[in-house]
């Protein structure tokens, strides 16, 4: 497996981490199973696991827990926070009262004292970014987090977090966790400045597509049985021709999309109304 370094982190990473998503009631029930999936993953060279409080409820984070236990220094452990954990409306977010319980339930359900990289899941608009900042910047201080990251953050959001990081002598998010795929490119147009011809399965056509992108450091692969991981890990080795890059531009062009996935972020004004809607009455007034 060759390595690369997470950013600027110094931290090297396998190219592939293995996505924990599929752990647990949303995907594999069997723990025992998940386990083994997870040992597999481990011992064929993969050292990055990324997970989140959400998946499965917390459920794949205790799976996680499980596989990595005598283990824990040869793994580079992610986790997420801010996606809702129940109806409370004080258990999601970016707030420092939320965040500072999430990562101690994190913690819990991991069996670590620490988390190599904890990573803001979705914007927020209610919590002004120097509070995240300020909260996440006291865990890394304080050695409950190594680094910090994002997913999902519109490049915007990305700036203005890096600006209040340098005003305020915060810790700086260091990398950041989008939907990336053959179908779904639009990152490219600010977050990074075929098929059957390539002679490829299509999931390793995919998984080494993500991955040739310089601005990528490793792609996250979801398996939820052993037959699935077994298939992606064949292909960890494919490297993609100009020819064939050539031609998934031709199918789906630089920054483009096909369909955008289920989790992908829409901001605000995307999903509000009110926000690009005039009312009623001011349509209607002659």
């Amino acid at each position: 497996m060759r390595y690369r370094t997470l950013g600027r982190t110094g931290i090297q990473v396998s190219p592939y981490a293995l996505g924990a998503m599929m752990f647990g009631a949303f995907g594999n029930p069997d723990h025992d199973d998940s386990v083994r999936v997870i040992r597999r993953a481990l011992d064929a060279g993969i050292n990055l696991i990324d997970t989140a409080d959400v998946y499965s409820a917390g459920e794949s984070e205790e799976i996680v827990g499980k596989a990595i236990a005598g283990r824990r220094d040869d793994v580079v452990l992610a986790t997420k926070f801010a996606n809702p954990m129940g109806e409370d409306p004080n258990r999601r977010g970016a707030s420092r009262r939320w965040i500072i319980t999430a990562v101690e339930r994190s913690l819990r359900r991991l069996g670590t004292d620490y988390i190599d990289l904890y990573q803001y899941h979705r914007p927020d608009t209610e919590t002004d970014m120097e509070e995240t900042l300020s909260a996440l910047s006291d865990l890394v201080r304080g050695g409950k987090v190594r680094t910090i990251g994002t997913s999902k953050l519109p490049a915007a959001d990305i700036v203005e977090a890096q600006w209040i990081a340098e005003r305020r002598g915060l810790e700086r998010f260091r990398c950041e966790q989008p939907p990336y795929s053959i179908l779904d490119r639009g990152i490219e147009r600010d977050v990074l400045p075929v098929a059957d011809q390539s002679g490829l399965p299509l999931t390793h056509l995919a998984m080494a597509f993500a991955i040739a992108h310089p601005g990528v450091t490793a792609a996250i692969l979801g398996p939820r049985t052993m037959e699935q991981l077994d298939d992606l890990l064949a292909g960890a080795e494919v490297v993609l021709t100009d020819e064939i890059l050539d031609r998934v531009d031709e199918i789906v062009p630089p920054g483009g999309d096909i369909g955008r996935l289920d989790m992908a972020y829409n901001p605000p004004a995307v999903t509000r109304p009110a926000l690009r809607r005039r009312p009623v009455a001011e349509r209607t007034a002659a």
